[in-house]
Order: structure tokens, then C-alpha cells, then sequence
């Protein structure tokens, strides 16, 4: 059985806020600094056998303190980047949500393309492919994955067996641990949007958390990471 930890980078200064895209150069803040941090302590009881990441630096930030205390190199790759946001990219989000074409990425996203962009359908293809190639690759082993919001959403969504159009259902926080094994060809979600405890439901949620933004009529939208 291969393990695989899903790890969402940690908080930067406008997540929730900006649709980031591809930009690079986006970096952790002092809190996604002390949450990079705190993975380690997380994953203390566990040996890793690879930590790979999106190249994108909120990312590789946010394991490199993970892969360096494991004694683990850190492996990039451009297959678990975030969705091309095309004209989109660098948009803040509450201006987004005043488009039409908005409704459609939470009403329909299998059918949406960023103007310029990637549509969904192809963002969860490379990325499903990508993390079964590293499962492959690391046959009984436990591997940490770090990529994006938005990209580990799409993950759980299909592992659940959901259809895409669903995947806004799935709630993933900065930080947060997801965990899927593969075995004989079965993939199997063990563990979901994990951050460390349960205190997180004994307050009420905080921004940047996107549950807080404003709803559509099918939910709480999420959109970027």
C-alpha cells in the first residue's frame, strides 16, 4: 500500500483574497511560515519516503522544512501546479464574483475554462495522473504531496467517486493534511482536512478561510489557493 499525504501550502498574505493562478513569487506570511512549521511536528511519529510540490514557492515553502527534517530531498513538479487562471490571474475575488461567467465555475466547473486559461476538467486530469504516477513510483511507501486549494479539492472529489461539478463540496484549509492510500489498483480517502485537532470547531471560522466569503445558491464558493 502507498501512502499518499495531500498537503495544502500554508497561508500567505492575501489567500482568500486573490486569485493567485500561476503567478510566482508568492510567498508564505508569518503565519503560513509557523504552519510549515508545525508540519514538521505533525509529521513526527511518521518517516516519510518523498516530499514532492507544486513549484509554485507558497508551496515548496511550506514542505521544505518538512523534506529537510525528514533528510528527504525535495522534489518539484510542474504537473501539481495550480490552475491557469488565464486573464483571471491576479483578480481580486470579490471583483470575480460580480461576473457572470462566475456562476458557471460554481454551478458547472466541468464546463468552465479560465478565459486564457485551463478548464477543471483538464486541471483534475494531470493532477489525478500525476499523483497515481508518484503512487507508483513509491510502491509501499509515504509520500507528502504539497500542491494548491483547489487541486486537493479535485483529488478528494475523485477519490470519493463524486463528479466534478461537486468538488466545491470539499472543504480544504491552509495546511491541512488530506490522506489517500493505493492499493492493488483501489485508491481509498483515510483522512480529510486534517490541521492538527478538532479546537478549530470550538471557535467560528476566521477569514481567510474561504467558507467565510459570501455563498452561492449551491454552497459556500471556493475558488483559488
Amino acid at each position: 500500500m502507498t501512502t499518499v499525504f495531500l498537503i495544502r501550502h500554508g497561508l500567505t498574505a492575501q489567500t482568500g483574497r486573490i486569485l493567485y493562478g500561476q503567478i510566482p513569487g508568492v510567498c508564505l506570511d508569518h503565519r503560513g511560515q509557523a504552519q510549515a512549521q508545525d508540519l514538521v511536528r505533525r509529521f513526527e511519529p511518521i518517516r516519510l519516503t518523498a516530499v514532492y510540490s507544486s513549484p509554485l514557492e507558497r508551496c515548496t515553502e511550506t514542505v521544505a522544512p518538512l523534506a529537510e527534517a525528514q533528510g528527504l530531498h525535495l522534489v518539484t513538479s510542474p504537473s501539481l501546479i495550480e490552475m491557469n487562471a488565464g486573464s483571471w490571474t491576479g483578480k481580486r475575488l470579490s471583483r470575480l464574483r460580480t461576473l457572470k461567467a462566475w456562476r458557471e465555475v460554481q454551478r458547472s466547473p466541468s464546463m468552465f475554462r479560465f478565459p486564457g486559461g485551463e478548464g477543471f476538467a483538464e486541471a483534475k486530469a494531470r493532477v489525478v495522473a500525476e499523483v497515481e504516477r508518484i503512487a507508483r513510483r513509491h510502491r509501499r511507501g509515504r509520500v507528502a504531496v504539497a500542491t494548491h486549494g483547489d487541486i486537493v479539492r479535485m483529488l478528494i472529489s475523485h477519490y470519493h467517486g463524486a463528479p466534478l461539478d461537486e468538488f466545491q463540496r470539499v472543504v480544504i484549509d491552509t495546511a491541512s493534511v488530506s490522506v489517500v492510500s493505493f492499493e492493488r489498483g483501489a485508491a481509498h480517502v483515510l483522512l480529510m482536512n486534517d490541521t492538527g485537532g478538532l479546537d478549530r470547531f470550538g471557535r467560528s471560522p476566521t477569514p481567510p478561510w474561504e467558507a467565510t466569503s459570501a455563498s452561492t445558491e449551491k454552497g459556500t464558493e471556493k475558488v483559488g489557493g
